[in-house]
């Protein structure tokens, strides 16, 4: 019984790690949602995207989640017509981040309540742990 309550534990902590991967990500995207290039016709800010893979832990015999990378993602930046803006190219276009404020919020928060749930695996089997060690006290 112990060892199945450590597996998940140890399954819901790669959980942990990962959500907080992914907060940090949409976070930082939110931060320079309305980025432009610093030159006239330059690239404004890319939106980054965590990516995921599951494995076994061959130890444990846990499942467990990591982060094998954050890519940009190749989604069309937004361009508007601002002939002022000093990052305006000779059209008087400028590129804006391809970030969504509200994609990321989405993200965010689902991010948290993943996050949330994984903290209460791990609240719940450390509760069932020390009471398996009151059983065996008596």
């Amino acid at each position: 019984m112990s060892n199945d309550l450590m597996s998940a534990m140890s399954s819901a902590a790669s959980g942990l790690r990962a959500q907080t991967v992914r907060i940090r990500v949409s976070a930082e995207n939110l931060a320079n949602a309305n980025s432009t290039g610093d030159a006239p016709g330059a690239d404004p800010y890319q939106r980054k995207v965590p990516v995921f893979k599951s494995y076994l832990d061959r130890d444990s015999g846990a499942e467990r989640v990591k982060v094998s990378g954050v890519h940009a993602d190749t989604s069309p930046f937004t361009i508007k017509f601002d002939p002022s803006h000093p990052a305006a190219d000779e059209s008087g276009m400028v590129k804006y981040s391809n970030v969504s404020s509200l994609v990321e919020m989405t993200d965010m928060r689902e991010a948290q309540r993943a996050y949330e749930a994984n903290l209460n695996v791990v609240e719940a089997s450390r509760s069932m742990l020390l009471a398996a060690v009151d059983i065996l006290k008596a």
